[in-house]
């Protein structure tokens, strides 16, 4: 099993619509790649802190969506690559982290 991870770093001034990111983007994208039936699983998490009471999280949002294989993901991301993509202004100016990682140990 393969994890894309989409994390937006929380940095200084970062600007992030977390309402149009789930109502729309998420759904969007879930949409546009189940027509891929390669999708295994997505989910969303808000950063709340860091390890240290008081600190701020590392990242203010992170997505993870779940594939069989890096090939499947790539597959189903990049025909709705520009839509994807020409989406994000709607809801960051924050230029995310992007991680393609096996996973051994599922939930």
């Amino acid at each position: 099993m393969i994890k894309i991870s989409i994390l937006y770093p929380n940095t200084p001034n970062a600007g992030f619509d977390m309402g149009y990111y789930i109502d729309m983007h998420i759904p969007l994208s879930i949409e546009l790649f189940s027509a891929h039936p390669v999708i295994k699983g997505v989910s969303v998490e808000r950063g709340l802190g860091g390890v240290m009471p008081g600190t701020d999280a590392a990242y203010i949002v992170m997505c993870h969506f779940l594939f069989i294989a890096a090939e499947d993901f790539m597959a189903a991301f990049m025909p709705h690559a520009a839509v994807l993509q020409g989406d994000m202004p709607n809801y960051t100016d924050i230029e995310p982290v992007i991680q393609i990682s096996e996973v051994l140990i599922p939930e």
